[in-house]
């Protein structure tokens, strides 16, 4: 994904030291930096590293105007009338910062670490692979759960459509025959209530992914620091407390655009009164995108300025598995029989040398990602499984569906002939 990701921009004024006067541009925000322009000149007056920034904070400049200040190294920028608000742009540029500090701190410790090799780079993809078909294995399995209820209760109403047919009969029946009270006498099969389990699974339902967000809810201009949880079932929105602000159900989602990698909105659709509408802006939206996909594949709109990062995402996983498949199958050879004898090594360079050392897996990397593949193999047949039971399931349900509608049909001719 490009660095040069437009987030945000918005229009204020920069404080220039060395004209000692205040500039009017326009402050931008891409993934990894911030940037200000000057209108009238077009110059490029300022660009820095989020993670060079040691403090962000809101402070009046002459005592009047409020304005907001960032501490790059040991330089301190100043930045007034900003819009739409001074605090809309604070709380955006804290929570870019903020996690772009907490990605820093686990680069440099993977940097304090050894050099990382083919082998973990490799045991990252397929951990990653793991953790995505883990939550393919979540939503399926709540799928299934729908489709049992489903089930139920179209076996419900099957139960109900004999008790209908034995009452039409017995009104179409004359009143001398002597064995229509016994059709009354026939017991109604009693079902335990099913409202409880559903309610009990979906207490019980597993996080898929919770990422920190930044809140706008419908046109407000006030945006606040939130999270977001993403279930099986649903997702749902919270405050900075825990406080659940909204909970969309799966069936609830009318459509989910994407404007940016880092930017979504979530809507719900009434009649006769006002939308529900949440706009979702996150530096880790990306991991959760990917996963809406999964869900939401039919009420996904991604917008202009998100197409590029949809190509650049889907373009690589076209041949993932089998690049997956085939590196792994490679590797692991390469560690059981090693391709080359040390003969054949005297006419390589040193480069060529160490090229060959770093591309080496070590026995550990190998078992753990024997470990891994088997983890996946399992998983892939587990998921594979549960697919053909769902399409059992469907065709199940579409020959009870098609046999209530011909009952109905049949009833109401008979209800028609009674009236």
């Amino acid at each position: 994904m490009s660095q040069d990701i437009h987030i945000h921009s918005w229009p204020c004024s920069y404080y220039l030291d060395t004209r000692k006067q205040w500039v009017s541009g326009r402050l931008s925000l891409t993934p990894v930096a911030i940037r200000f322009t000057a209108d009238k000149t077009g110059e490029l007056l300022v660009d820095f590293h989020l993670s060079s920034i040691s403090e962000i904070k809101k402070e009046s400049s002459n005592l009047i105007f409020s304005s907001l200040t960032i501490l790059e190294k040991n330089t301190k920028h100043w930045f007034s009338s900003l819009q739409p608000s001074r605090n809309v742009v604070f709380n955006i540029l804290e929570h870019f910062w903020r996690e772009q500090l907490l990605s820093s701190q686990g680069a440099g410790a993977e940097a304090a670490a050894l050099q990382p090799t083919k082998g973990k780079e490799l045991t990252g993809l397929l951990t990653g692979s793991q953790k995505r078909l883990e939550d393919t294995a979540k939503v399926l399995h709540y799928q299934g759960e729908q489709f049992e209820n489903i089930m139920r209760g179209l076996n419900k109403i099957e139960g109900d459509m004999d008790v209908a047919d034995r009452l039409l009969t017995e009104l179409e029946s004359p009143s001398w025959w002597p064995f229509s009270s016994k059709l009354w006498k026939t017991p109604l099969e009693t079902k335990p209530k099913e409202s409880a389990t559903v309610s009990d699974s979906k207490h019980q339902e597993g996080i898929l992914i919770r990422i920190p967000v930044i809140i706008t809810h419908r046109t407000d201009s006030n945006v606040k620091p939130g999270k977001l949880t993403l279930f099986a079932s649903g997702l749902e929105i919270s405050d900075c407390n825990s406080q659940v602000l909204h909970r969309f159900d799966s069936k609830d989602v009318d459509d989910i655009r994407v404007h940016t990698p880092y930017e979504i909105s979530v809507r719900q659709r009434f009649i006769g009164k006002p939308d529900t509408s949440f706009r979702l802006l996150s530096a880790r939206m990306p991991e959760v995108i990917p996963i809406l996909e999964m869900q939401f594949s039919k009420k996904m709109q991604f917008l202009e300025d998100a197409l590029g990062f949809v190509g650049a995402r889907k373009s690589p996983q076209v041949d993932l598995g089998t690049s997956i498949w085939q590196a792994a199958t490679g590797l692991l050879g390469g560690v059981v029989q090693p391709s080359s004898p040390e003969g054949g090594r005297e006419g390589m360079d040193n480069d060529q040398v160490q090229l060959q050392k770093q591309e080496k897996v070590s026995q550990e990397e190998a078992k753990e990602l024997k470990q891994i593949l088997k983890k996946l193999k399992g998983l892939a047949l587990e998921t594979e499984a549960e697919l053909e039971r769902q399409d059992e399931a469907l065709d199940s349900i579409t020959t009870s569906v098609d046999r209530a509608t011909l009952n109905i049909d049949k009833q109401n001719r008979r209800i028609k002939k009674l009236t």
